[in-house]
């Protein structure tokens, strides 16, 4: 019999968290996010994202039910200001009021947790646990005045590591508009609703799912040296125009580990280099799940 994984763990401070508070929180939220929060229960949370009216992602971010007519959102706290604010100017006359609840919660990933279900979610007290995509990672939620989840503290590389190899990428503010969600595979990873009404960009992304115009993926690579979010990717053939973007990265184990959106033509020969045509090379490496095929 294996041993279960040692769960270790780090405290996310570049993550804050939004409250959305009234009647009418789910329903405005589903009107402006990607995903379905009329549906959504007390035992799961919500990848979602908020677009642009061209499709174009602002922020990323996991929702989940709190209290009474009460839904919160964990997301990088780079983009968390002006999403708050963007969102604030369509609230009008729904029954819903948006704050900055980042002082009243600390945000902590953890890795080697139980293998779950994606985005099932399990309440201890005040805390919520939130399976993430990978089946040994979770992002955790408590009051910041709670202690530290037990386990081994873990370096801010280290996770950011973990999430590139799940094929993960948060919009930070260096990525900020630059990805429809499919081309970080934010519809593969559950972020997308496609049987949900409208929502800024709604028309845009739905084009790009079912016409097979998707010319970008997120692709998971290794390199030496550092890697930084928004640094461009080229390939060796066309060294002028950048081939992709960094979405993601960290190190751990002596590796590099690179989320990267890039070209699809740009896998189909020669080299991708880091930064420039000349810069570390790119290896690429299997994403932990299947991306499906474009009609």
């Amino acid at each position: 019999m294996s041993e279960a994984p040692q769960t270790s763990q780090l405290r996310l401070a570049d993550w804050g968290v939004i409250r959305a508070l009234g009647a009418d929180a789910a329903s405005f939220l589903h009107g402006q996010l990607t995903q379905d929060f009329a549906l959504l229960d007390r035992d799961h949370a919500r990848l979602a994202g908020f677009c642009t009216a061209k499709g174009r992602l602002l922020a990323t971010m996991v929702g989940w039910r709190g209290g009474e007519d009460e839904i919160l959102l964990a997301l990088p706290a780079e983009t968390l200001a002006a999403t708050l604010k963007r969102l604030s100017m369509f609230v009008l006359r729904a029954k819903c009021k948006l704050t900055d609840a980042s002082s009243e919660f600390a945000v902590h990933g953890l890795l080697g947790t139980p293998a779950a279900d994606a985005w099932t979610l399990v309440r201890d007290g005040d805390a919520v646990q939130i399976a993430l995509p990978g089946s040994t990672r979770a992002l955790r939620v408590q009051p910041v005045s709670a202690p530290a989840p037990a386990g081994t503290e873990i370096t801010p590389d280290a996770w950011a590591a973990a999430e590139a190899e799940a094929g993960v990428a948060w919009v930070r503010g260096a990525t900020v508009e630059a990805f429809v969600p499919q081309m970080i595979n934010f519809e593969v990873l559950g972020g997308v609703s496609f049987k949900k009404g409208c929502y800024p960009g709604q028309e845009i992304v739905a084009r790009s799912q079912y016409r097979g115009t998707l010319k970008r993926r997120l692709q998971v690579f290794e390199a030496e040296g550092v890697a930084t979010v928004g640094q461009e990717i080229f390939h060796s053939a066309d060294p002028e125009q950048p081939a992709g973007v960094v979405a993601g990265s960290g190190s751990r184990d002596g590796r590099t580990v690179i989320a990267a959106e890039i070209k699809l033509a740009a896998l189909d020969g020669g080299s991708l280099h880091l930064g420039s045509a000349s810069g570390a090379t790119l290896q690429p490496r299997a994403l932990p799940y299947d991306i499906p095929p474009q009609d």
